[in-house]
């Protein structure tokens, strides 16, 4: 196969998966921005997680926020095991990205939040997870395959 052909191959899985997500989009998106609205305006902001690379992604959607003026912040799962959950209190959001939704990092750090009152939004693919059952809201984020040729690597999930 050709590069080119290849490279079209892989943007339509990507449209594809984008397609699948855009149709999964219902009442927990709308749940996620009242929660989202609702803690700014306490002085909250939105602290986002995720484990490898969930948390390049957790990266680019905390830029983005803040770029558009909505406090965000970036909180490693391993580093707030140690300390650095101190950053979250009751007025935040917790955007916790795990496609399985059960990375123990994440699920570690969920008991926490929750005894702080923080929300948890979690962007997950699997809606029965642990995760997504310890969440307020949840946004799915699944797709049927990955555009890598052995289905692995995350491409078309982030």
């Amino acid at each position: 196969m050709d590069r080119i052909t290849r490279a079209k191959e892989v943007l339509d899985m990507e449209l594809d998966g984008l397609r699948n997500v855009q149709s999964l989009i219902g009442e927990d998106f709308d749940a996620t921005i009242d929660l989202i609205l609702e803690r700014l305006e306490s002085g909250g902001k939105v602290v986002i997680t995720g484990v490898g690379k969930n948390l390049h992604i957790a990266q680019k959607i905390a830029a983005t926020l803040t770029s558009t003026g909505t406090p965000a912040v970036i909180l490693h799962p391993g580093e707030a095991m140690h300390g650095d959950l101190g950053i979250l209190d009751g007025r935040d959001v917790l955007l916790a990205l795990s496609y399985s939704g059960a990375t123990e990092e994440l699920m570690a750090m969920l008991p926490i939040a929750k005894r702080r009152q923080a929300c948890i939004v979690a962007m997950t693919g699997i809606a029965d997870s642990p995760l997504a059952k310890h969440s307020d809201a949840v946004l799915l984020t699944s797709v049927t395959r990955e555009a890598c040729p052995f289905n692995l690597a995350p491409t078309a999930s982030t």
